[in-house]
């Protein structure tokens, strides 16, 4: 075949000169994705290696849930968007369900599978768009606010630089300890690198750190550098066999609900955001949104199968769409990509904690960017937001700071007179999270 006729092919496959667009600039558009978002092949193993799951096997389910995902959305929704395991879910499940809850992996994993099948439901029956809608944006930029301080917090605390404390709490970590100059080092590194706008700057962070790591020999060095791919058997299917315990438990129906609320809101705002970058919005509405959705949801749902968080569209797809991309070729490349990177797990022995800790501080800067949209200006709409944003790091919960949030919201504005703007819908999940947060917190004490 020739390249004539490949590109042809692309063409009517991809629509790229609808979208004004070429071959070229789509796959360097992929590219630059995918370098801006690699990091989570090694960051996401580290968080749920915290919860006690195999680190490997992490390794190559983050990789095939965003290949998957990539897929989906290129070929099903033709969006030049990314999927891969996210951040947010991935914290709420190692820190919030396993550590502080003590609920064992491979039950949360289970809860995690079922959130997934409700999700793929609620996206089928286009029920997902009308919740979307119901939303408060505010508090749909406080939720991406509160977990991205969330995450930073982690990677401080995972970094050494803030330690746990008997009578403050908390405190600065020891500058007698190597690893924290490490963690130290990659911050001002990758923050360099961000403030300079290189592609791939949290990627390029993680390399470079791992590089000082092992050069002042505070990693020891990896074994090997290519490998064939981990084997998923350590999580493969737990998750469904784990499925049927969690009908009988009351503390699991709140982190289903919460799972799902956490992954749902993620997704939805983040697809929209760069729907409006790309210049793909009409009328303030997002085209073939349910082609993306569903994509989204059988990803996770594949995810889940084969043993890692929640998937979610990626911010990160904004690097991509800066050089150019416009249509589902870049996706595909993306997953392409990272196909090829399944190779290298053994570089997982020197992304410790340390090395991925400045990426944890970076992206929840990135992810805390939405709190210049709510309006501080209005008390009834400010102090709910607060609540979900100071909610989540102070209590350790993610799901303890949504909670906050949409209890204080109805009930502010309702008193401020503006109870005709609220949803119907936002009394139910007022009730809902009235009782999850009673349950989760009888339940653990």
């Amino acid at each position: 075949m020739s390249s004539n006729q490949s590109m042809g092919i692309l063409d009517k496959v991809f629509h790229l000169s609808e979208n004004n667009t070429t071959v070229k600039r789509e796959c360097l558009a992929g590219l630059t994705t995918f370098v801006s978002m690699a990091y989570i092949l090694f960051v996401n193993p580290i968080i749920l290696g915290d919860a006690g799951m195999d680190a490997g096997a992490v390794f190559t389910a983050t990789a095939l849930s965003a290949i998957m995902g990539c897929l989906l959305m290129g070929f099903l929704a033709n969006y030049p968007i990314a999927i891969a395991p996210g951040l947010g879910d991935n914290a709420f499940f190692t820190y919030s369900v396993v550590l502080a809850m003590g609920i064992p992996w491979q039950q949360a994993m289970g809860g995690v599978f079922i959130a997934s099948i409700l999700f793929t439901l609620v996206s089928f029956f286009k029920i997902r768009e009308i919740i979307i809608d119901a939303i408060p944006q505010d508090l749909k930029y406080a939720m991406a606010a509160g977990i991205g301080i969330f995450i930073s917090f982690v990677g401080l605390q995972g970094g050494g630089i803030v330690i746990g404390d008997t009578s403050s709490l908390v405190a600065i970590g020891s500058f007698k300890v190597p690893t924290t100059w490490l963690t130290i080092f990659g911050v001002f590194v990758t923050a360099i690198l961000m403030a300079k706008k290189v592609p791939g700057s949290i990627f390029y962070g993680i390399v470079l750190t791992a590089v000082m790591g092992l050069v002042t020999q505070i990693i020891p060095p990896p074994e090997s550098i290519i490998s064939m791919a981990p084997s998923l058997d350590p999580t493969f299917g737990v998750g469904v066999t784990n499925m049927a315990s969690i009908l009988t438990d009351p503390q699991m129906w709140a982190v289903v609900i919460i799972f799902f609320l956490v992954a749902f809101f993620d997704t939805a705002g983040t697809l929209i955001g760069l729907a409006q970058q790309a210049g793909i919005m009409h009328n303030g509405k997002m085209p073939r949104i349910g082609r993306a959705l569903m994509a989204d949801s059988l990803s996770m749902l594949g995810g889940a199968v084969m043993g890692t968080t929640p998937t979610a569209a990626y911010v990160e797809s904004s690097a991509g769409i800066a050089v150019g991309a416009r249509t589902g070729l870049t996706a595909v490349v993306v997953a392409i990509l990272f196909a090829f990177s399944m190779i290298f797990s053994p570089l997982l022995a020197v992304v410790t904690a340390q090395v991925t800790a400045p990426a944890l501080i970076i992206v929840g800067v990135l992810m805390t960017s939405s709190l210049k949209e709510i309006h501080w200006n209005q008390f009834e709409v400010a102090f709910p937001a607060f609540m979900v944003i100071i909610g989540m790091p102070l209590t350790f919960n993610i799901s303890y700071g949504i909670a906050f949030g949409f209890l204080f919201y109805p009930i502010l504005m309702t008193i401020a007179g503006r109870r005709r703007e609220l949803n119907p819908l936002i009394w139910v999940m007022f009730v809902l999270f009235l009782i999850l947060l009673y349950t989760l917190t009888i339940l653990k004490f």
